[in-house]
């Protein structure tokens, strides 16, 4: 301990040099643990709310846009189909389960999603109270969308038109009652509100014609959610789809990638920041140590006179790295745990991704073996000059 306490008096014995080394390797670390944390729970994201989801057929148009409206509700549709789509797709023989969609509406940013129950079932949501609807104009909430409104079984509340916050308010004849609350599932059920399809229709109906009820004909869908039967069906379903007139088929798997793919450009170019960091810091721990050794020599002389072995004079350059290893990881995961709250933050009042602060990666177990390496390495030399420091040319030299 009295070996730590003076590695420790040592480190500190010029702040400046000390306090920029910290610097540097918690900015790195915590880049690396911010770029952990937040791909992982991107990843697991996407995975969990696409489960199950082979296809996403909607209007024409990108089919990146149909999938982060459809699977994500992070972007708005590209049009309406016919609800005839929802049957010829059931009849076919690879399909086998069909989900419709109806988008259009929010409240105060939260998404309406008109559909049946089977979409409740296919997240495997769980009541925290309250059931699902029986008919036209009850909804169930999810678990952010009631903690974030404080909307309670029973109360009522009208939609607001289009997908955002600015959109006009529908008639106080046309509200919804809450009939269900959700528990937090950390999927995208959690920041929905999930109603009948008729309910949809009948606030369209009633916005558009002046309360006229429409055929089933005329009516329409935003979306549809398909299950393949077999994998044969990846290979044809989806040409079959784009060859419709109107229709286009969006496949998960693929845009999934892409996007994957876009968001990595960016994790990756941190990481090189946080990397590059780390480099800077380990050559600044090294310059200042090997300073350290040359200017302490006299000192180091005296410890050998004192009967201090030389691999305890060179544990002492070694635990001042190490020291400053260890405060930079406690203050690089605080760093990293803390920037991904504030991102988790800023997506949260868009509605967007579910971030975390308190998400806990098994990968962060490498974060003080990487400080501690980088230590040890930046150590080396200086602690090997100390190492080999010669007791009796120190004494003789001139003062």
């Amino acid at each position: 301990m009295s070996l730590l306490r003076l590695a420790w008096r040592y480190l500190w014995a010029q702040p400046l040099t000390a306090g920029l080394n910290l610097l540097l390797l918690s900015l790195g670390l915590g880049a690396i643990c911010f770029v952990l944390l937040v791909s992982e729970q991107i990843e697991q994201g996407v995975q969990r709310d696409l489960a199950g989801i082979d296809l996403i057929v909607g209007a024409k148009g990108s089919p990146m846009q149909i999938m982060l409206a459809g699977a994500f509700h992070l972007d708005v549709p590209t049009g309406n189909i016919p609800l005839a789509t929802l049957e010829t797709l059931r009849a076919q023989p690879l399909v086998a389960q069909a989900l419709p969609m109806s988008l259009g509406d929010s409240l105060q940013g939260f998404r309406i999603v008109g559909s049946t129950p089977d979409y409740l079932q296919h997240y495997q949501a769980r009541f925290a109270s309250g059931q699902v609807w029986s008919g036209p104009m009850e909804a169930v909430l999810g678990a952010e969308v009631a903690a974030r409104t404080g909307l309670k079984l029973g109360q009522t509340f009208s939609a607001s038109h289009g997908l955002s916050q600015q959109g006009a308010a529908h008639g106080e004849e046309q509200v919804y009652r809450v009939v269900g609350l959700l528990s937090a599932s950390g999927s995208v059920l959690d920041r929905l509100i999930v109603t009948d399809l008729a309910s949809v229709w009948q606030q369209h109906e009633a916005h558009h014609a002046a309360g006229h009820e429409a055929a089933d004909e005329e009516r329409e869908i935003t979306m549809v959610l398909l299950r393949y039967r077999s994998p044969l069906a990846a290979v044809s379903l989806p040409r079959w789809v784009n060859a419709q007139p109107g229709l286009q088929a969006a496949a998960p798997a693929l845009e999934t990638a892409r996007l994957l793919r876009m968001v990595g450009a960016g994790t990756e170019v941190l990481r090189g920041f946080g990397l590059v960091l780390l480099l800077a810091a380990a050559a600044s721990v090294f310059v200042a140590l090997l300073h350290a050794v040359r200017a302490r020599q006299s000192d180091l002389a005296m410890l050998r006179m004192l009967g201090a072995p030389p691999w305890r004079v060179a544990l002492l350059v070694s635990l001042e790295a190490l020291s400053l290893a260890g405060m930079a990881t406690l203050l690089g995961l605080a760093l990293g745990h803390g920037l991904t709250a504030v991102l988790g933050a800023l997506l949260a009042g868009q509605q967007s991704l579910q971030i975390s602060g308190a998400w806990v990666s098994p990968w962060e177990a490498l974060i003080p073996l990487l400080a501690i390496g980088l230590a040890l390495l930046a150590a080396a030399w200086p602690a090997r000059a100390a190492f080999k420091l010669d007791v009796t040319e120190l004494l003789q030299a001139p003062r």
